[in-house]
């Protein structure tokens, strides 16, 4: 009984850790405006990223998105397990952003 408990635990383990490794390494790609938060009602994130009718809730520790407000860009950014909350956006940690170059 002791063997099955134990070997139940370890697979257990093993595929939670297995789901969290994935999960990290999947950069979506988006495109549209930034813009700053401000207050919102479901007070996550520094920016928003306007996308047609879509918007998303930002943060980014490397890049600034301050430098990117108003503008339109193109991102990639992973998905912030636990959100939405509140009614909000999805969250997203935003790994690089480039301007969108317009013709």
């Amino acid at each position: 009984m002791r063997k099955i408990v134990v070997i139940v635990i370890i697979l257990t383990t093993g595929l939670g850790l297995g789901c969290k490794t994935e999960y990290m390494g999947n950069n979506i790609q988006y495109t549209g405006t930034i813009k700053a938060a401000g207050i919102t009602s479901y007070q996550y994130g520094t920016h928003i990223l306007e996308s047609g009718d879509d918007f998303y809730a930002l943060r980014s520790a490397e890049a600034d998105l301050t430098n990117f407000e108003d503008q339109e860009v193109k991102l990639w950014a992973e998905k912030i397990a636990g959100y939405p909350v509140d009614g909000g956006p999805e969250y997203l940690e935003v790994k690089k952003v480039e301007l969108v170059k317009l013709d």
